[in-house]
């Protein structure tokens, strides 16, 4: 990856241009024309370097809840319990740990009741007890990772 790509992603990350060509735009900021942005761009999400590119929103702005789950699942039943899980538009993240309560993930849906009637089912489908653990206060941070130095 060179310094280009790095500030390709750098512009992605931090300011996306919301305009009807933002890869000409991203384009002219580091010298190249909107194919050839849009060719590295390209070349590095099949490489694995982006994952996707698509707006956050913040969830409870929108009036949604979110809470973070954790479960202690048999190694027995971890891919059909993940499976099943994942399987949820809601569950934003979901994380394997070498604890007790090995499987963590995070759950946001447009109300309490919808979160729990979805954690009750996972529950029923999997014989699985999930663990809801809503923040009580949040402590959002931005998470940019800065690709060139200052």
């Amino acid at each position: 990856m060179d310094n280009t790509d790095k500030h390709i992603l750098d512009i992605i990350q931090t300011d996306f241009p919301l305009v009807s060509r933002p890869y000409a735009t991203i384009g002219a900021q580091v010298g190249l024309t909107q194919a050839e942005t849009l060719a590295r761009v390209r070349a590095m999400q099949h490489r694995g370097v982006i994952r996707r590119i698509g707006a956050n929103f913040q969830s409870r702005r929108l009036g949604w809840k979110s809470t973070l789950c954790a479960a202690a699942v048999p190694q027995e039943k971890l891919e059909e319990f993940v499976a099943w899980v994942n399987s949820y538009p809601g569950v934003t993240h979901n994380y394997l740990r070498r604890h007790t309560y090995n499987v963590w993930f995070t759950f946001i849906g447009p109300s309490w009741e919808d979160i729990e009637d979805s954690l009750k089912a996972i529950r029923e489908k999997t014989g699985v007890k999930v663990l809801n653990l809503p923040a009580e206060r949040m402590f959002k941070i931005r998470v940019d990772f800065r690709m060139q130095e200052e």
